[in-house]
């Protein structure tokens, strides 16, 4: 399944139906007289977030929805049927915006909000409504008004309780793997994960959600690697890990990544720079615990708050991460409330993604 976390669709409601012209012609009946309905209304566009969906990958094969129009009216003072609500499922996090993103219109973040986006036109009065003592003979009726229309584009943000960040090669792929359900793809090379992972955790009786995004470098807020488009889905986090490689990557130590990432979050804005963060030096394995001791001070100093050793690979200290972690959730997260899986998404490497 390929991942797509925006799409620009076209949205129709339904006109309203043209009331009728008639008259009654019965037999033993002395006087006719205008007997027309009123036209049916037309059908609303509505949206409602669902669960099971973590992309917006239906929005790239239909981009038009178009309501159905209400019914005609009909002699014998029949009202036409009113047109069908057209649903329209989107996941859980999706944003509705206005044509040149500048403003939210619609914000999804429970299973089962269902707001009425765009709603149908109503029908045309029909000539029986315009019988009066001077008017016994109408001919008039109302077309029925026409529906909306409107250019929007949906964006997701992907709802989890705790987001994953750091430089490409920092081992978040393999964090992920080993604290949650996730399968996420692990090799020796930079940009392993080319889309965001989700993965449930479960930790001392508890359950929360957690994110990973490709990794970011120096400058993707200017288009570097991948840039930080897939930052948008750790916007609704309460806590961010950041998760650094002892053994350093390049030429950055373990102070210079964290100083690297930090800039980018800041740059991207959207409060990112402003959420909790605990930094957890991953790989620990791979080095003593004396030089793991002296980072976490480097860091310390850099402006860190707590620095956790971890590793992946091991499952060393990841206990304690998770515990601190806890610590910033609510009792019941989102998870646990809403008492579902997750689903991870899975996506082709080089698939169809939209930035944010």
């Amino acid at each position: 399944m390929h991942f797509l976390d925006q799409a620009k669709i076209y949205l129709k409601s339904g006109a309203g139906g043209p009331g009728a012209v008639s008259f009654r012609r019965e037999k033993y009946i002395e006087y006719g007289g205008p007997d027309g309905g009123n036209g049916g209304k037309g059908g609303d566009i509505v949206f409602e977030a669902v669960p099971g969906l973590n992309t917006l990958i239906d929005f790239r094969y239909a981009q038009h929805f178009k309501a159905a129009r209400g019914g005609h009216g009909m002699g014998k003072d029949r009202t036409g049927a009113s047109a069908p609500d057209l649903v329209i499922k989107v996941p859980v996090g999706t944003q509705v915006l206005s044509e040149d993103k500048e403003e939210v219109l619609a914000d999804f973040t429970e299973v089962g909000q269902r707001e009425v986006f765009l709603h149908g036109g109503l029908g045309g009065r029909g000539n029986a409504s315009y019988k009066s003592a001077t008017n016994r003979a109408p001919r008039q009726h109302q077309p029925g008004e026409p529906g909306e229309e409107l250019w929007v584009w949906l964006r997701l943000k992907l709802l989890a309780d705790v987001g994953l960040v750091g430089l490409p090669n920092a081992g978040k792929s393999t964090f992920i793997n080993a604290v949650s359900n996730a399968k996420a793809k692990v090799g020796d090379y930079a940009f392993t994960t080319l889309i965001p992972k989700l993965g449930v955790v479960r930790h001392k009786g508890r359950e929360f959600v957690l994110a990973d995004i490709p990794g970011l470098i120096e400058g993707a807020a200017d288009g570097a690697g991948i840039g930080d488009r897939f930052l948008g889905h750790i916007e609704r986090c309460r806590v961010l890990v950041h998760l650094i490689d002892i053994t350093g990557t390049g030429d950055q130590d373990p102070v210079e990544a964290m100083r690297v990432v930090e800039e980018e979050l800041s740059a991207y804005g959207a409060g990112l720079d402003d959420k909790p963060r605990l930094v957890a030096l991953n790989k620990v394995d791979l080095a003593d615990a004396e030089l793991a001791e002296e980072f976490a001070k480097e860091l310390k100093a850099a402006g860190a708050d707590d620095v956790f050793a971890v590793s992946g690979a091991t499952g060393e200290g990841i206990d304690a991460l998770m515990d601190a972690v806890l610590g910033y959730l609510p009792d019941r997260t989102s998870t646990e409330t809403k008492g579902h899986e997750v689903e991870e998404i899975d996506g082709e490497e080089g698939g169809e993604w939209s930035p944010i």
